[in-house]
């Protein structure tokens, strides 16, 4: 099951709250903004920073 496009529509870069969005093979969300990316992991984004 991959992320929904509803779901991607609200989720958000946790450190710059800046719009994310899915890597073309789906491994992670992107924040290109502030070129950031966040793994995903058996359909689950961990959108926590390694700072963190």
């Amino acid at each position: 099951m991959a992320i929904s496009k509803e779901f991607l529509e609200i989720l958000a870069c946790s450190q710059y709250k800046q719009a994310v969005e899915l890597r073309s093979d789906g491994q992670a969300l992107l924040c290109r903004q502030r070129r950031l990316a966040y793994p995903v992991r058996e359909d689950i984004p961990v959108r926590r920073s390694a700072e963190n």
